[in-house]
């Protein structure tokens, strides 16, 4: 018998093949693989500036390996703590965990966690203690001290909780060398230098999204003149924080034009905030601070064949 018009057509069920992709595509998504890449890529280069006449590619792939897994575990501990924030957001409700896909159980905790310590008991036992330390002191800052406790008290949570990101460059100093280099101690304060201008023109792309969570974000979220113009302060922090790189001679000159060049660039992208914030002007930042980084890194990595053809430092 035809239905009638007004029935509804009986739901078909996802193909078996389809659903186990979908599960393992969720799965793979608890482990932030872009974030977890970026660690990766903070970590490589944090290793080629410390000895970049001696690399062992050996150490560099245990390095990779024991970031991944670290970074991949604090991922899935800030998406347990984050559920219910990420459930507010348009921008996170599609998460695993919000939309229902993976049942918030213990069980999601207890993977980080599982990740989160192998990463930095392998890096301590195969590289050595202090690699495993750094590591250790990365994930500890975004597990703990942002997500668990900054994230929704304090606008300062995106700047301290900034030295997640640079711990992997200490990391890579550690399993290069077994300490942190001057060099790369600037490297590592210019990826904490990066993480507020970063972080703070996607608040204000998605201002509404950040208020209807309640999360604190820019020292005056409510002031968006004023808060336009601290993004543009803190991506002007970038050029200085370069010059010292440089300083301390771990870069050659031709390395050091360049970063120069990528961080001009970023304060010429977000000038536009100083007199008006709109979705435009903040999309500009955003969507340019992650490339920055990439190629910040990518120079990095070009620095060490430079090194050995004897180009002289920057400065």
């Amino acid at each position: 018998m035809a239905a009638s018009s007004g029935s509804v057509p009986p739901a078909v069920p996802a193909p078996e093949g389809a659903a186990g992709d979908r599960k393992l595509r969720d799965a793979f998504a608890l482990v932030k693989p872009g974030i977890t890449a970026l660690i990766c890529l903070v970590a490589v280069g944090g290793f080629l500036l410390a000895d970049p006449r001696s690399i062992d590619f050996g150490r560099l792939g245990l390095l990779v390996g024991t970031g991944a897994l670290s970074s991949a575990g604090a991922a899935a501990l800030n998406h347990y703590l984050d559920r219910d924030l990420d459930a507010e957001m348009r921008r996170t409700r599609g998460r695993p965990l919000p939309s229902g896909r993976i049942r918030p159980s213990g069980a999601v905790a207890a993977f980080g966690l599982v990740l989160l310590g192998f990463g930095v008991g392998a890096a301590s036992v195969l590289l050595n203690p202090l690699t495993g330390f750094s590591i250790f002191l990365g994930g500890l800052t975004y597990v703990v001290v942002y997500t668990a406790w900054l994230k929704r008290r304090s606008s300062w949570n995106i700047v301290i909780g900034g030295f997640a990101g640079s711990a992997p460059a200490l990391a890579g100093s550690a399993a290069a060398i077994g300490s942190w280099t001057p060099g790369v101690l600037a490297f590592a304060l210019l990826v904490f230098l990066w993480t507020p201008p970063h972080f703070w023109s996607l608040a204000l792309l998605l201002k509404d999204d950040y208020a209807r969570a309640q999360l604190p974000m820019l020292p005056r979220m409510d002031d968006l003149a004023f808060s336009g113009k601290v993004v543009v302060l803190s991506a002007a922090l970038l050029v200085p924080a370069t010059v010292l790189l440089g300083w301390s001679g771990a870069v050659t000159w031709p390395v050091l034009l360049v970063l120069v060049v990528l961080g001009v660039l970023f304060v010429a992208l977000t000038a536009p905030l100083w007199r008006h914030v709109t979705p435009r002007t903040a999309r500009r930042g955003f969507v340019y601070s992650g490339p920055y980084l990439l190629l910040v890194v990518l120079a990095i990595a070009a620095n060490a064949p430079l090194v050995l053809r004897g180009v002289p430092a920057g400065l």
